[in-house]
């Protein structure tokens, strides 16, 4: 059995299933923090998220996000470090991810956002 998981292709990310994903304010968050991220380290655990929610509504979140094409997880040992789609949204609907991050940068205070100081600066490969 695979640990790894499923993840839609390029080509099966649709429009439709991303803007109901990013419809829900913790899920917006999450995938705002893993943008803000980006400059530092591509990639989050996880439990980096544990102040946004309990864990299995985290888990749910992600799943979703996962399946909708927005989130990339990668398993190893016992963590999952997850990180944005960004070339294959870009390929698909380009702009739109940064159409939709500009718009929660403005909005950004009244996200659930993680403090910064929770933000790891260190590559975790």
């Amino acid at each position: 059995m695979s640990r790894t998981p499923h993840h839609p292709t390029r080509e099966q990310i649709e429009l439709p299933m991303v803007l109901d994903c990013l419809s829900d304010p913790i899920r917006l968050a999450i995938v705002y923090q893993l943008a803000q991220q980006e400059r530092v380290s591509s990639e989050l655990r996880c439990s980096d998220f544990s102040a946004l929610s309990g864990k299995s509504n985290l888990a749910y979140h992600f799943a979703k996000l996962r399946d909708c094409g927005l989130m990339q997880t990668r398993v190893a040992g016992t963590n999952r470090f997850m990180r944005l789609r960004r070339e294959d949204l870009e390929a698909r609907f380009p702009g739109l991810l940064d159409a939709v991050l500009g718009s929660a940068a403005k909005d950004a205070d009244r996200l659930p956002l993680l403090p910064e100081c929770e933000l790891v600066e260190v590559d975790r490969k």
